[in-house]
């Protein structure tokens, strides 16, 4: 009998020939029973570096947004019936020798949403981290925990582990153009968190490139609003 798929690997790029080989390279060869990469509309060689280290590709054609491409990947990782998604950045922030950390709780069946948090003791954090963001990624924990009324160390972080069973919830819609950005990340947080999903989170590591080897590619302002955005627009009842 063959082994039942239950992880997908969800790795979102856009533009990241230099770094994809070396995320796909340091994922450990028994994590995931899929590896799916969804290439935002990349002009370079990243979609063909991908399938060169044996993932799929799934090419959105143009640049959507990471929030579209998350929203195709975890609509392909439901369709063929996967129990969980993995969830990493394609810039090798990430740590992928963790992923069990994110998977243990919910084979485990104690946890439907696992983050990843740097700021827990046992994670940590470096490189070039801008300076807006080190502040931003601490004050952002702070006001969906005031939203939410769940205390969370890490909320921006884009390392995690969903059990795909909690899209299926009436009050969970991802096809809402307003999350093509980067808000469906902090979307489904909120959502983790409010409608009576087991959340939890484990130490992991998020190493930041130093300016010779590139810089983040979130614009300050437009970016963070996209973060911000979901808190402010669910924790007042203005979307839903």
């Amino acid at each position: 009998m063959s082994k039942p798929r239950r992880i997908m690997l969800l790795i979102p790029a856009w533009n990241e020939e230099a770094r994809i080989g070396s995320v796909l390279d340091r994922i450990p060869a028994d994590v995931a029973d899929a590896v799916l990469v969804i290439d935002d509309g990349s002009t370079d060689a990243t979609a063909e570096i991908a399938r060169s280290r044996g993932a799929e590709v799934l090419s959105m054609g143009s640049v959507r947004g990471v929030g579209a491409a998350l929203r195709v990947g975890l609509e392909c990782a439901v369709e063929r019936q996967f129990e969980m998604v993995v969830i990493m950045a394609g810039n090798d922030k990430d740590e992928p020798g963790e992923i069990p950390r994110l998977t243990r709780p919910v084979l485990d069946d104690e946890a439907d949403f696992v983050m990843g948090s740097r700021y827990l003791p046992g994670g940590r954090h470096g490189g070039d981290m801008p300076a807006y963001r080190k502040w931003a990624t601490r004050v952002h924990p702070l006001l969906l925990t005031l939203f939410t009324r769940r205390r969370i160390t890490e909320s921006t972080n884009g390392f995690r582990a969903i059990r795909l069973n909690m899209l299926a919830h009436p009050r969970i819609n991802l096809r809402q153009r307003w999350l093509d950005g980067y808000g469906l990340e902090v979307y489904l947080l909120f959502k983790a968190l409010t409608l009576g999903f087991r959340h939890r989170e484990v130490p992991c590591t998020k190493i930041y490139p130093d300016k010779k080897h590139g810089v983040t590619k979130m614009k300050p302002v437009i970016g963070w609003w996209d973060i911000l955005k979901p808190v402010c627009l669910l924790g007042l009842g203005l979307r839903t």
